[in-house]
């Protein structure tokens, strides 16, 4: 199978490792199949062959580390018995048959399906502490899940509207009408409006942005011991020391960046300090080292007061990231109780 990496990626991590397929299948007559496969203890996995280090020298060893493994060379074993009786294209005739049998799909079909392949692994309790946890995607459905779990453990009506935001697209600049800078944001607050002010104007939209306070859930990157060089060490996250609250985003400059309100940082300080969550501030990486973006920017483009809070990784954008138990937990209390106090 062809593939197109999706978001910032090291194509070497990729190879020689089990990987699992997921999504849909749409088909003409309106069904949508989903795919999954790879992740029970019996499924078959898939995976992107490495080239051996006895004949890898020239073509690969040499070569810098994005050039040793090019994107188009990220391309999966999905088969290779051939089918009985078949002189053209046997194998790819052979998974055809199995695809069809397995979901009555065809060849067709592909040209309307949304596929991914992702590692085939496990979230692990990393260490004989077992205080890590390590998983694939831990950016960012760990942020996801400590949201959503903290929304639905409200035991009462907050004093202002709760809402979680789940978007797509972020890895690419959270695109389409599914990302964070879409229509669909303003079109949610639209209708909740609605609901109190059925005459409501687009002034009254404008105002409601702009009363309103937003927590950017996303991770950051962890000072790893080994790779510390990157980080200014005394303006960086660490493991076990609770999410990090990052006042401004972006590269460089900060372009691309949300900076947030020193004001509207102070409010998010004490509602967290009077929770007694345990927290920290933080950076990503040296201030010309490179840098990250989030969806922040968006919500503070419509007005609201926006900062950034998450958990704090280890190898993130990698197969397997590692983040701290304590830090998981005192992110969901973070959300948690600004849900409760801020007003």
């Amino acid at each position: 199978m062809e593939t197109h990496y999706y978001g910032g990626i090291k194509n070497f991590q990729w190879v020689s490792t089990p990987l699992a397929l997921h999504g849909v299948v749409a088909k003409t007559d309106g069904t949508v199949v989903k795919i999954a496969i790879g992740e029970k203890d019996d499924d078959p996995v898939f995976v992107i062959p490495d080239i051996l280090p006895h004949l890898g020298r020239k073509i690969q060893m040499s070569k810098s580390m994005d050039e040793a493994i090019p994107g188009e060379s990220l391309d999966v074993i999905v088969g290779s018995e051939p089918l009985k009786d078949e002189e053209k294209e046997p194998v790819k005739k052979h998974i055809l048959k199995l695809l069809n049998d397995m979901y009555g799909i065809t060849e067709a079909d592909f040209l309307s399906a949304e596929l991914e392949i992702v590692p085939a692994l496990k979230p692990r309790e990393v260490g004989l502490d077992r205080a890590l946890i390590g998983a694939y995607g831990q950016d960012d459905r760990v942020c996801a899940y400590t949201a959503l779990r903290a929304l639905f453990d409200l035991d009462e009506v907050p004093e202002k509207t709760a809402v979680v935001i789940i978007a797509d697209k972020e890895e690419i600049g959270s695109v389409g009408n599914t990302g964070m800078e879409s229509a669909f944001v303003d079109r949610f607050m639209s209708k909740l409006l609605s609901l109190s002010k059925p005459q409501f104007t687009p002034l009254d939209l404008h105002m409601a942005w702009n009363k309103t306070q937003v927590l950017s859930a996303d991770v950051t990157a962890a000072v790893d011991p080994i790779w510390k060089s990157v980080h200014e060490m005394q303006n960086a996250a660490r493991l076990h020391y609770g999410p990090v609250i990052t006042k401004y985003t972006g590269s460089r400059g900060k372009y691309s960046a949300n900076d947030a309100h020193a004001e509207f940082v102070a409010k998010v300080r004490n509602v967290l300090d009077a929770e007694g969550v345990i927290w920290q501030m933080a950076e990503l990486g040296k201030v010309d080292e490179g840098g990250g973006g989030t969806v922040a920017l968006f919500m503070a483009n419509r007005g609201a007061d926006v900062v950034d809070i998450g958990v704090a990784l280890l190898g993130m954008h990698s197969l397997f990231e590692i983040s701290s138990k304590l830090d998981v937990y005192f992110t969901y209390k973070a959300d948690l109780a600004f849900f409760k106090r801020m007003a």
